[in-house]
């Protein structure tokens, strides 16, 4: 495991959080982390008690700690929207209670799945197009990508301020949020580390109680 390309000095490491969504990877990577740092990592769940209300039982880490960052940093309703392998919508109130979660195949995982259902298409290069309208094999299918997903999340958004009749502050995270972010003002502000700055925040509030 290698930090230079985030500029990290790895003898400044001295706690270490994790929160697993993939449970088979779970201990092996704890134990990686273990014999590279000689730090016991702690995990962190959805069970850790915070202000936040209405949470599944099987909430994923991910989307609580999405949650609880957005709750505690950003003022009105929440709409975090984090494009990762799944896209999902996690909406949390000014009261901490969790209005609900969308959860759709992500961009990626759609992609690849066109590519290897469909033998005459190849991969492409992941990046928006000029026109809607493609030219090209590709050109078509970046259409279908972007503004099709596009579309999706601004109609979603759409759907949840006509439901809850509330004006939300939209936030984007995950790997490809950037892109969309750039495409659209119904997005607020685009977060890159939104998700591991709410594992930190969870972290905090289970050493508080528990350390």
């Amino acid at each position: 495991m290698t930090y230079q390309n985030y500029g990290i000095n790895i003898k400044e490491i001295k706690e270490i959080v994790v929160g697993s969504v993939v449970p088979h990877l779970t201990y092996p990577v704890r134990r990686s982390l273990h014999l590279l740092h000689g730090i016991k990592s702690i995990l962190v769940s959805r069970d850790i008690s915070t202000e936040l209300t209405g949470k599944s039982s099987r909430m994923g880490k991910d989307l609580y700690a999405n949650a609880y960052y957005a709750y505690k940093h950003y003022k009105g309703i929440k709409i975090i929207v984090d494009f990762g392998t799944a896209l999902t919508l996690t909406c949390v109130d000014t009261q901490g209670e969790i209005k609900g979660v969308i959860i759709a195949p992500g961009v990626i995982t759609s992609l690849n799945s066109l590519i290897g259902s469909t033998a005459q298409l190849s991969d492409i290069e992941m990046r928006v197009p000029k026109t809607v309208l493609g030219k090209n094999t590709e050109e078509c299918m970046q259409s279908g990508v972007f503004f099709g997903f596009l579309s999706m999340v601004e109609g979603l958004i759409d759907k949840i301020k006509e439901e809850l009749q509330e004006k939300v502050y939209v936030i984007a995270t995950g790997g490809t949020g950037h892109i969309f972010s750039e495409l659209t003002h119904k997005i607020d502000v685009y977060d890159r580390y939104h998700t591991i700055k709410g594992l930190r925040e969870l972290y905090y509030k289970y050493k508080q109680e528990n350390l």
